[in-house]
């Protein structure tokens, strides 16, 4: 879904998808040649226990004690042939998305595929709920001091201690859909905070007892510089020894008890995880006070104190946990040569994992997909007479691409039309994807010598090209394949509608169509053809003069589909058409040194003028072209505006430092005022502008920033949440992928996801009307650093793009990884 508006209306797409477990094994690799309706065999997971079980006790001060209660399993609807029953009968959804099968006259599971043989039954939620009264009375609660030998209660040396006050928080973990969002079940977790009428004792064991609950007590040893507390915050990977910043956090919000506040100068240890020696002590600091404003939206996006723990000066290598003094420990993490390395790995393999038109399977990946819309399985992608330009660049936004592409379709077929990435929960491919394409470029054009070595395991690794490369090109070749003879580039193919519900991608059962082509698109295509042609011609000249040829036919189509508008219409043409015209030049420039090209980006840039930042709100946004031009060093420039576009890069690069240095967690943000929501949410790291920064001018500030705008999306965060599957100690099981729930697999690794909504800025959101009185306190209460729910149908906060999420957490991770 390429933009916000789309993925809002995506929803309804997938009201019959939900949730399906984490899985330890996958189906064997299946054929492509009949992979249209196949469904995947993966062994389901049984619920263990139906009672609710207490999944951590941890302390988060001397004198409060954290109790996590989980309730509620979900077992997943997940495809099966379909047999028919006698008495069995359909009934269709609302427009089409779904076709009930109905038994014993009940709604039980979808039929799916263009044949309707495959069943996608509907989900169930076993176990019992959590006595209320375990949520409302501390009373409910002895904690009980233990011989830590013998483990029988010191009832002689201790009495028993009744918390004085209790306060909670609650929110689903997993999501048993039925037959709409209303009736949806959930399973949930549930932390009490036990606040105790005295302190803790370092080194005491204790028995905390649950009488009338049914529940057994649950021991609980408090030993702060070794037990684990959610409290503490740190990045899951860890640093490397030359990262100029290394830092942690802590911080707690009780729910109903809203934030902790802890004392000033809290001692901190850096603790040697395999010899449990401290190497480093140091003092917490107030990062952001609960009260001060983070960004200009004038919001406190934490609801409590926030302390920073800094030890930059540790540079050996080693495992390690951060302790803080009366609290706990955070989760386990490294410093060591490689951790950016193995993040890169992670972010980038999202990508292949995206890949449409090919088959995932051993030994390429454990997680398995059939091939999905290839002409050689049927798939038809016939041409529509309507342009993606029109759609999405239409400011009036009055018509949506699945009814204008339907309208205007026509009987022409295209072949070639496969291939490219598919973006979350829709199967569309966007000419936006080519973001993606550009930043893997960029990395490779900025370190060969350390790209070149990477190997991501591709069906292309061990070939002539850098993995990264390969990677790049199937992206770009999508496009290239779908170019008209004109040279005019298509903006991409969607299907009719959103994916029917249990529908996965190789069983598409709506016409797909591609748009027409446009200028804007083959701007887009230009600018990317013709860095590629450029990096290309070290390992396979061939194929660089392929992307040469293919560049300069689209830029002389767009070219001429500019002269051909009217005056007027060329007046208020949209500034997105005029900047990717402007990096088009500049990269055709760079590739074949033509000054005409140079003579077309001078003509287009702001950079003309020293006061242009490098993007104005419906204005411009020339970044990339400013940071082409900045490194330009083959080619003859103009010294006043190559000043111009590298200084307007390291002042907006100075806004980001500032931005980052207000937020306690020291994320920072595209634009001061852009609110909290989907691309511009916490679950990517805004750093690519700050990276391009240090690359011209090799400054260490540029660097820090970047550094620490990263560490909320590994984990450093209140929830110690790393927002990419498959990465660190905890990250999202439910993102919005659609082929992972209907098969019941563990999510893909390298799925970056959105991430927390900032409720306020969007009171009304579809999702929160089925959440209230599930969160507590309400959503709209919560903290936005704390409102990530892991729940599949939850677009604006678990879905994503490859080009809003993983592209840019790919470019970051990989800079950090080159240094």
């Amino acid at each position: 879904m390429e933009t916000f508006r789309r993925s809002t209306d995506s929803a309804y797409a997938f009201a019959g998808a939900v949730l399906l477990s984490m899985l330890p094994s996958c189906a064997p690799p299946l054929t492509t040649a009949s992979a249209v309706d196949q469904t995947l065999t993966v062994e389901a997971v049984q619920p263990e226990a139906a009672h609710p079980t207490v999944s951590q006790v941890y302390a988060v001060s001397q004198n409060i004690i954290a109790i996590r209660f989980d309730t509620g399993q979900v077992i997943q609807g997940q495809q099966i042939p379909y047999e028919q029953q006698p008495g069995d009968r359909t009934q269709a959804g609302a427009n089409g998305q779904a076709t009930w099968l109905i038994r014993n006259g009940k709604k039980v599971g979808l039929l799916v595929g263009k044949d309707q043989s495959i069943l996608y039954p509907l989900d169930q939620l076993v176990g019992d709920a959590l006595d209320p009264a375990l949520l409302q009375q501390p009373q409910r609660y002895r904690i009980e001091p233990t011989d830590v030998a013998s483990s029988i209660p010191l009832v002689a040396k201790a009495r028993s201690i009744i918390p004085s006050t209790l306060f909670y928080k609650s929110r689903p973990t997993n999501m048993a859909r039925q037959d709409s969002h209303e009736n949806s079940d959930w399973a949930m977790a549930h932390t009490v905070y036990l606040q105790l009428p005295q302190s803790l004792s370092p080194g005491q064991s204790y028995e905390i007892q649950m009488p009338e609950s049914g529940l057994p007590a649950i021991s609980f040893d408090y030993q702060p510089m070794s037990t684990h507390s959610e409290a503490v915050h740190v990045s899951h990977i860890g640093f490397a020894p030359k990262d100029p910043v290394k830092v942690g956090f802590l911080s707690t919000w009780m729910g109903t008890g809203g934030g902790l506040d802890y004392p000033e100068e809290l001692s901190f240890w850096l603790v040697d995880q395999t010899t449990d020696t401290p190497l480093y002590e140091g003092v917490a600091q107030l990062s952001a006070d609960k009260t001060k404003s983070e960004d200009n939206r004038n919001r406190n996006y934490n609801q409590t104190n926030v302390y920073r723990m800094d030890f930059s000066e540790v540079s050996r290598a080693g495992r390690y946990r951060l302790c803080v003094d009366t609290v706990g420990c955070s989760f386990p993490f490294e410093i060591a040569s490689d951790v950016w390395q193995k993040a890169f790995y992670v972010s980038a393999r999202g990508l292949y994992h995206q890949r449409s038109g090919t088959a995932l399977a051993e030994p390429h990946t454990r997680y398995q997909q059939p091939r999905s819309f290839h002409p050689e399985d049927g798939v038809e992608v016939f041409q529509s007479t309507v342009s993606l330009m029109e759609i999405d660049l239409d400011q009036s936004g009055d018509r949506t691409a699945f009814s204008a592409l339907s309208e205007t379709r026509t009987e022409q077929t295209l072949p070639d039309a496969w291939g490219g990435y598919f973006d979350a929960g829709d199967w569309d491919r966007n000419i936006r994807h080519l973001e993606v394409t550009q930043l893997l470029l960029e990395l490779l054009a900025l370190f060969p010598d350390y790209v070149e070595t990477i190997n991501l395991n591709l069906p292309e690794s061990g070939n002539a090209l850098p993995d990264v490369l390969d990677e790049a090109l199937w992206g770009l070749d999508f496009f290239r394949r779908m170019q008209t003879e004109e040279g005019g580039i298509r903006g991409g193919i969607d299907s009719a509608h959103h994916p029917k519900r249990g529908e996965a991608s190789w069983q598409e059962s709506w016409q797909v169509m591609a748009y027409a082509p446009d200028l804007w698109s083959s701007y887009i295509y230009t600018g990317v053809a013709a860095q590629a042609a450029r990096i290309l011609r070290d390992y396979d000249p061939a194929l660089a003069n392929t992307y040469e040829v293919s560049a300069l036919r689209a830029m002389r189509y767009a070219e001429q589909a500019l002269s051909s508008l009217s005056k007027e219409a060329r007046q208020t043409l949209h500034h997105d058409v005029k900047d990717r015209r402007n990096f088009a030049a500049i990269a055709l420039y760079q590739l074949s040194g033509d000054p005409k090209w140079h003579q077309l980006f001078l003509a287009t840039t702001v950079f003309q003028s020293a006061d242009q930042p490098v993007q104005r709100w419906q204005h411009h946004d020339q970044q990339l072209a400013a940071f082409t031009y900045a490194n330009l060093s083959e080619q003859s420039t103009n010294p006043t505006v190559q000043i111009n576009a590298r200084q307007a890069i390291l002042k907006q690069a100075d806004r980001m430092v500032r931005w980052g240095q207000q937020t306690a967690f020291h994320w920072t943000k595209l634009g001061a005022t852009r609110p909290i929501i989907a691309g511009n949410s916490f679950g990517n790291p805004k750093a690519t502008l700050l990276l391009r920064a240090h690359y011209l001018s090799g400054q260490s500030k540029y660097l820090s920033a970047a550094i620490l705008a990263c560490q909320f999306a590994l984990g450093a965060n209140p929830q110690n949440l790393a927002y990419t599957t498959g990465l660190g100690h905890r990250s999202p099981q439910n993102p919005l992928v659609v082929n992972q729930r209907v098969t019941g697999q563990a999510p893909p690794p390298g799925i970056t996801v959105y991430g927390p909504i900032d409720a306020v800025n969007r009171p009304d959101y579809w999702v929160f009307r089925f959440l209230e009185g599930v969160v507590v306190p309400s959503i709209h209460e919560y903290p936005t650093t704390e409102s990530y729910l892991d729940i599949f149908l939850y677009p604006a906060v678990t879905e994503f793009t490859i080009h809003q999420t993983i592209a840019p957490t790919a470019y970051a991770w990989g800079y950090l990884a080159a240094q």
